[in-house]
């Protein structure tokens, strides 16, 4: 404290400039407040509340950037579904022509017309598979993959999109095929060294010769990544019962299966006197030589082809089995549903298979069995892979049938083209779905997003925005001592001035 009666220090004078000072200050800080509305304006102000306001900004920043991303991909997707539903419509026009062409009603005229427009249509899919943009990035070409949206406002905050190749040539059906047929049985020989023919009913019974080989699996994986097994029972197991088993497991590994047995035999020379004597009957291929049958085991007594076509026809609708006759007297039989064809007790004539690997059925004394094992097509919209496929003469690998190469221009084309337009969708369909899964996901994350922006805008404002009441109120305060301050300093200049009167 200055010594009383001093002229030279006013200690009054001074606490009053130092309160006047610190008002002002306060005032200046308040005012600031209610001007911007904010209780931050700069690190001075709250260092720690400054950190933590500029963290909630840059996160609130990334937020709305990732939700432009997020909704800029929807607008891509869109743009690639759009797209994929025009193709879903071309290909639906090529499966009534297909069908239109199985009918065989049609004058080869016709039918060359119905290919024309096959040929046009399959131009359209492939233009919108190669024209689709979005912002110049082609999108069904198979030249989008693994691209990144980010999503989140952080590092690893991404999804990864992928679209397939969705051009005509890259569509349709994956297949792998058992090709041929395999006869086995007693007193049969083949030409073939790869088919080893059982000696005995006996060593078939027990897993002997035949295409589908002994006991075993086939480990089928398909495009999804889906994985089961299938068990292989016996030699003699039918081209059904396996499709049967394979189609059975397709929920999990997107493959089908369909089974079919044909062959075609060239009459031997028929017996003296009793022709072509034998019995056939269509088996599931489980126990025994001939399997369960089905339908009658019907009894053929002929004396020429025909007339084995004639007899095996007439009870086709039980037995299953359809016999047709070519131009050369061959004798092609089919079991629609795959099933074996089973021939036994036959005591004269003889039968031979027709192509490079022969086989002839009774070739010498006495009565002679066979069993004929179907194919089977391993069928899936995408590329698949089947283990131990050695096992039943599969190809390892599935191969494409295009929507590209089918040709409805014959009937066993449409045939087939009815198959490739049928996968040919279910790869689009699979690719729509897929695309509008990620639509769902992206849409989910815009909603969250939106609602982690409005919860981090209001824990912001908790932290920095200024409380306009309480502010004003102290700033009614801060002028009201501000203007207390500037009373005391006038004040304390009077006791000083007193001094003055005392100099002589």
């Amino acid at each position: 404290m200055s010594a009383v009666g001093s002229i030279l220090t006013n200690s009054g004078a001074l606490q009053a400039l130092n309160s006047i000072a610190n008002t002002t200050s306060t005032n200046s800080n308040l005012e600031a407040q209610l001007s911007s509305g904010l209780s931050i304006n700069s690190p001075s102000n709250n260092p720690a509340g400054y950190i933590t306001a500029q963290g909630f900004t840059s996160q609130l920043n990334g937020i709305t950037q990732a939700v432009s991303n997020a909704n800029q991909g929807v607008s891509l997707l869109q743009t690639a579904q759009g797209a994929i539903t025009q193709q879903i419509g071309v290909v639906q026009q090529l499966n009534s022509i297909a069908v239109q062409a199985a009918n065989g009603t049609q004058t080869p005229a016709e039918s060359q017309s119905l290919q024309n427009l096959v040929g046009q249509l399959v131009g359209q899919v492939n233009t919108i598979a190669n024209q689709t943009q979005f912002n110049n990035i082609s999108l069904l070409n198979g030249s989008f993959s693994g691209v990144q949206f980010q999503v989140g406002a952080n590092e690893g905050q991404t999804m990864s999109l992928s679209i397939g190749n969705l051009a005509a040539s890259a569509i349709g059906m994956n297949a792998s095929t058992v090709s041929g047929t395999t006869v086995y049985g007693t007193n049969v020989k083949s030409t073939s060294a790869a088919l080893t023919l059982a000696a005995s009913a006996a060593k078939i019974a027990s897993g002997g010769a035949g295409k589908f080989s002994t006991t075993g699996s086939l480990a089928v994986t398909g495009a999804n990544g889906g994985q089961a097994k299938v068990a292989i029972s016996k030699a003699q197991e039918s081209a059904a019962s396996l499709a049967s088993a394979i189609n059975g497991v397709s929920g999990t590994t997107g493959v089908q299966a369909q089974a079919t047995t044909t062959i075609t035999l060239a009459m031997g020379t028929a017996g003296t006197g009793a022709g072509y004597s034998f019995n056939i009957q269509a088996g599931k291929g489980s126990g025994g030589t001939n399997g369960s049958g089905i339908g009658t085991k019907q009894a053929i007594n002929a004396s020429s082809a025909s007339q084995i076509v004639s007899q095996i026809n007439g009870q086709s609708s039980t037995s299953g089995i359809v016999a047709a006759l070519d131009t050369n007297g061959n004798v092609t039989l089919t079991q629609t549903s795959g099933y074996n064809i089973n021939i036994t007790g036959m005591s004269s004539g003889s039968m031979k298979t027709v192509g490079t690997t022969a086989s002839t059925i009774k070739t010498g004394a006495g009565t002679a069995s066979a069993v004929i094992q179907g194919q089977v097509q391993f069928q899936s919209s995408g590329a698949f892979s089947v283990g131990n496929a050695g096992n039943i003469g599969l190809s390892i690998k599935s191969g494409l049938t295009s929507l590209s190469s089918v040709n409805v221009s014959t009937t066993a084309g449409a045939n087939t083209a009815i198959n490739v337009v049928k996968y040919a969708l279910g790869a689009l369909n699979n690719q729509g779905g897929q695309l509008g899964a990620v639509q769902q996901a992206l849409t989910a994350n815009i909603n969250n997003l939106n609602t982690t922006s409005q919860n981090l805008t209001t824990a912001l404002g908790v932290v920095q925005d200024a409380n306009i009441p309480a502010v004003s109120n102290q700033l009614t305060e801060a002028q009201i001592q501000a203007q207390s301050g500037v009373a005391a300093l006038k004040s304390s200049t009077t006791l000083q001035q007193s001094y003055l009167s005392l100099l002589p």
